[in-house]
């Protein structure tokens, strides 16, 4: 296989049976969409869609120190993180920008099951393997061996309980929290069942063995037929996450980045003894605050803003002042969801109060644009 030849997930020809048009993702050809993008995302918020994830990276940390060892390697706390409980948290590098963006789950009080994005996932690994020096800790790239199915909407729940073994399977699904995971077996194969996902909505997340993939794949999808059930490309997943104001590395979380301008200093623990690589920047990056922070945007008009776009401050049109650049939009597009266009922003922090109005400039046509609380979209409990 040459550098330039794409990546296939396991599941590559189930997606070329149902059509899928096709898109280079961080080197994996990954589907777009196999139909309307638009039904797809629409079918999440109304329904379900089934998501192929298997370009994720998935990294297993085992041993004495496998707590220790992530408290100094990401800027959580995991030795507070109960076993069967996930957290969301971040990779940083020395200077406190952010390598990625990554769920943990504690399998067992030795074990731990990271999971970085598709395009960071070698470059995690490698990290996470050279800043375990000196612990008694293994690290494991099961990027390869591993399958990643989602199964995302309001009626996933009734999905995934149809498909597993048997009662007491279906009243853990039941009972399963948010950021929490379990084992369950569907179709003979080993699941591990986690409620998470990137779309706003109620989720679920299954870890497979790679090569069962087209077999779990199909169970949820006949399983599915009858609660409105669609296979989702990266169009709706990219468009579901960002009305629920969720980052995306590359676009809003970079190494040039750090977790304050990106709203995600919570994320960031001070309170736990372990020097954990970037501490001392982000130390100073709290004490500094933020010069620009991450904003939700609204248009006031019809046409969005993309990723890349100016935003400026509005003049009062009287004087001869002319027009402070304030930021740039890092994701936007017209809202399925909500009818009109919405953008994620790195905004000047003298204008990112809500209620804010700004312009953008939309190819050489600025409009108008205000700054609201995210996110974007919040489902009903």
């Amino acid at each position: 296989m040459t550098a330039n030849t794409p990546l296939h997930t396991a599941l590559h020809a189930e997606h070329e049976k149902l059509g899928a048009s096709f898109t280079d993702f961080g080197g994996w050809d990954m589907p777009l969409k196999y139909g309307s993008e638009l039904a797809e995302h629409r079918a999440v918020r109304e329904a379900a869609g089934l998501f192929d994830l298997s370009h994720m990276g998935e990294v297993w940390i085992s041993g004495a120190d496998a707590a220790r060892f992530l408290n100094t390697a990401l800027v959580g706390n995991f030795a507070v993180t109960a076993v069967g409980k996930a957290k969301y948290s971040l990779l940083c590098n020395a200077d406190g920008g952010i390598v990625d963006d990554l769920i943990v789950y504690r399998v067992a009080d030795t074990r731990y099951l990271v999971v970085p994005n598709a395009g960071n996932a070698p470059v995690v690994a490698k990290l996470l393997t050279e800043r375990s020096a000196g612990f008694d800790v293994e690290v494991h790239d099961a990027s390869a061996e591993t399958g990643l199915i989602a199964v995302q909407g309001p009626n996933s729940e009734a999905i995934v309980r149809a498909v597993v073994a048997d009662d007491s399977e279906r009243q853990a699904v039941v009972d399963l929290a948010y950021y929490a995971w379990t084992q369950v077996t569907v179709g003979g194969i080993d699941v591990l069942l986690a409620r998470t996902g990137y779309t706003g909505e109620d989720g679920f997340e299954l870890y497979i063995p790679a090569e069962r993939s087209p077999e779990l794949w199909q169970l949820l999808l006949a399983a599915g037929e009858g609660h409105g059930l669609v296979p989702c490309g990266l169009a709706a997943r990219d468009s579901l996450r960002l009305e629920a104001g969720m980052p995306l590395y590359g676009n809003e979380l970079g190494v040039h980045t750090t977790p304050y301008d990106a709203n995600l200093g919570g994320v960031v623990s001070f309170k736990k003894e372990e020097d954990f690589v970037g501490r001392a920047a982000l130390e100073a990056a709290k004490a500094a605050g933020p010069r620009r922070v991450l904003v939700g945007l609204k248009g006031l008009g019809r046409r969005a803003g993309r990723g890349g776009y100016a935003v400026f401050a509005q003049t009062d049109g009287v004087t001869d002042e002319a027009p402070r650049e304030i930021g740039v939009i890092t994701s936007g597009q017209p809202s399925p969801t909500l009818g009109y266009p919405i953008a994620l922003a790195q905004l000047d922090t003298d204008y990112a109060e809500v209620g804010t109005v700004v312009d953008v400039d939309l190819r050489g046509k600025r409009e108008a644009f205000e700054v609201i609380a995210l996110p974007f979209y919040k489902r009903n409990a």
